[in-house]
């Protein structure tokens, strides 16, 4: 009868204990170095949840596609927001402090933050502000920009809104857009997107503010001269079509923007999508988020 050989048997399996203990090491070494790397997207919020699901969840999810390596966290601005939703459906969000904690917390080393506001207006400085009090926590922070920040961003987004609203680009519609509108220089963006939109021959949309200007007495003046339409369609350029889409563009009130179109003997159509929702509007905020991950 042939003997076993033990020795030899011990070193198989001793090999093969530590090529397990390796490949276990490995996986362990890879899983620690993902939970070092976070995105946290920063938005203002809604407490309307079918456009948050949509519009935030829809960039929040094209970025984790985009950058699996990456853990991707939520955070808001806006503390309002905030208690409406732990209020209502115990909904627990983090503001931009209680994210930048728990990622320090949880050993987080490089972090980027993609904001998801239109523009660089007082919440993108308020941001960086904030986070210029966590820096020394982290390895490696980088803030990115928002969805309007180059020339080719404002053309690309006015590209996708004109195909999206192809259909109504009737000659006999006024196709307007609602932006929030701040006292800040970068309110600037809304009257550069109105250039670029009639530079590129899209000469039946209009885009106003709901708090500055162009308002909506603009906008009616504008279309108004113009004489040959009959009907205007509202949308808003938001990133989530919120309270000022719901109620001061689309609500039922005298002095909302469909009343106003209304009264002025036009007939209205509101369409209730954020920009966020739009795929290609999400891609730009990826880019922006490679941009600085490239950094």
């Amino acid at each position: 009868m042939k003997k076993f050989n033990f020795s030899k048997v011990a070193l198989v399996l001793g090999a093969a204990a530590i090529l397990s203990s390796f490949v276990s090491c490995h996986k362990a070494e890879k899983k620690s170095q993902a939970n070092d790397k976070e995105i946290l997207v920063v938005s203002f919020g809604t407490s309307y949840n079918s456009s948050r699901d949509l519009t935030i969840g829809g960039i929040e999810n094209a970025i984790a596609e985009n950058f699996p390596e990456y853990k991707v966290a939520r955070a808001f601005t806006a503390d309002t927001i905030i208690n409406i939703l732990k209020e209502r459906e115990n909904l627990i969000i983090d503001n931009v402090d209680e994210a930048l904690v728990r990622a320090a917390n949880d050993g987080v080393k490089t972090l980027i933050v993609q904001p998801t506001h239109l523009m660089s207006g007082f919440e993108y400085t308020d941001l960086q502000k904030t986070l210029s009090k966590y820096e020394s926590k982290f390895d490696k922070v980088v803030l990115s920009t928002p969805l309007l920040t180059s020339d080719e961003d404002f053309s690309l987004v006015a590209d996708e809104i004109a195909a999206k609203t192809k259909a109504y680009d009737n000659g006999e519609t006024a196709i307007c857009f609602m932006g929030h509108g701040t006292e800040a220089a970068s309110n600037a963006v809304y009257a550069k997107m109105q250039t670029v939109l009639s530079s590129k021959g899209f000469s039946n949309y209009y885009v106003g503010t709901v708090e500055a200007k162009p308002d909506v007495e603009d906008l009616l003046n504008a279309i108004n001269a113009k004489g040959s339409y009959k009907k205007v369609v509202l949308l808003p350029f938001m990133v989530v079509a919120g309270d000022h889409a719901n109620n001061d563009m689309a609500g039922d009130e005298e002095d909302s923007w469909k009343s106003i179109f209304k009264a002025a003997g036009y007939e209205v159509e509101c369409v209730l999508e954020g920009l966020g929702q739009d795929e290609k509007i999400q891609q730009i905020y990826v880019k922006h988020t490679e941009a600085a991950i490239a950094e």
